[in-house]
């Protein structure tokens, strides 16, 4: 009897550790496939792949260059979590662009309202934008679970009212007034007391990593607990696998959504507070853009987990940072674009491929254990 279960066991392990070899090869593939896709290109206009991919290397490796690349994986790391909160639970919350810059403004026009001690001043600012994120992502989930509505199709709809109120909020009339030596228009400036000191994490640069590299690092702790060591993480990962299996157990589907997506835009909320807190101060018109539809692509090739998604956060950081150098080179910059649309298409094919391996061999080996079963019952019919 031991023997069978040390051989029961062994067996496990081995699927176990073929099914994380797998995952982790998906989105190596995918990185390779995007690589050689971008050679091709590269080949067409005239630029040599190796070197092109050299300079690149060369440039991102620099000391500020590896602080620049911190930065903004910063807030590229928060946008992918929060877009994993909706993923885990099947739900796809295409609205973390608007929620992020919505939050990111009202939290920005209220802290350079208030006067507050240090420590208490930043994290009023960081709650209201949670708030405000986690309530504009709550009207999608309340359009599902009252309606029917599919969260896709709800929040690309609020993120294109979110740009159009956070227009009309950020004007000299409201909340926005001139800036300074220019023709843009921002929020008032936040107060010492509201700014995030830098960290000096990288030696030889004279730049330093944006402080709250440190919330975005508590933030992916916290997912990754929340969903696998709690029993609501459990609810929320077996809603979003099977809905009817939820149930059956007692989970209250809608409470799920609206909590998952609530949380999902509170999270949303953060992904504008390194910029805001550590660098800008204020909310204006040359405001980083297109945060929420990057953390979409970021948290497809992490695969929902925190790891995945820091190594995916610095890979996408890395070729926006190293794309600056290639103009220098007569190179077009646009490349790298090429690169990282590639990636994501490449890994939801190679997460599929590798997905239908999997099943097909796990039918393989139930095919072979049940004919295996089979001629034994036949031997012992026969003795």
């Amino acid at each position: 009897m031991s023997a069978a279960k040390s051989t029961f066991a062994d067996r496990l392990l081995g699927r176990v550790r073929l099914g994380g070899l797998l995952s982790l090869a998906a989105p190596i593939l995918a990185v390779v496939f995007a690589g050689l896709i971008t050679s091709v290109v590269l080949l067409i206009t005239g630029a040599p792949p190796l070197e092109t991919l050299g300079i690149m290397v060369d440039y991102g490796v620099q000391p500020r260059s590896i602080v620049l690349a911190l930065n903004l994986a910063s807030g590229f790391y928060l946008s992918a979590i929060a877009v994993a909160i909706g993923f885990r639970m099947n739900l796809f919350n295409i609205g973390v662009d608007g929620q992020y810059r919505l939050a990111a403004l009202v939290a920005a026009a209220f802290g350079a309202s208030i006067t507050l001690p240090a420590p208490l001043h930043i994290a009023a600012v960081v709650l209201v934008a949670m708030l405000v994120g986690a309530g504009w992502a709550s009207i999608a989930g309340l359009l599902k679970v009252r309606r029917g509505v599919s969260e896709v199709i709800s929040t690309i709809m609020l993120n294109a009212i979110a740009t159009a109120l956070g227009s009309w909020l950020l004007n000299k009339d409201r909340l926005a007034v001139e800036v300074a030596g220019s023709n843009n228009i921002g929020t008032k400036p936040l107060g010492p007391s509201a700014q995030v000191s830098g960290i000096a994490l990288i030696p030889g640069s004279p730049l330093k990593v944006n402080g709250l590299i440190i919330l975005a690092v508590a933030v992916g702790v916290l997912y990754y607990v929340v969903l696998n060591r709690t029993r609501f993480g459990f609810d929320l990962r077996a809603t979003g696998r099977s809905e009817p299996a939820a149930v059956a157990s007692g989970v209250n589907v809608k409470r799920m959504v609206l909590i998952a997506m609530a949380l999902s835009g509170a999270v949303a909320g953060l992904a504008g507070m390194p910029i805001l807190l550590g660098e800008s101060y204020s909310y204006s018109l040359q405001f980083p853009l297109g945060l929420g539809f990057t953390g979409i692509a970021i948290a497809l090739l992490g695969r929902n987990n925190p790891v995945g998604i820091a190594f995916g956060a610095m890979l996408w950081a890395f070729l926006d940072v190293s794309s600056n150098i290639l103009q220098l080179h007569e190179i077009s910059p646009e490349i790298v674009q090429i690169m990282q649309g590639t990636i994501v298409l490449s890994v939801i094919v190679a997460y599929e491929l590798v997905h239908r391996y999997q099943i097909s061999a796990e039918q393989r080996r139930v095919s072979s254990e049940l004919a295996g079963g089979t001629q034994v019952r036949a031997e012992g019919a026969s003795a």
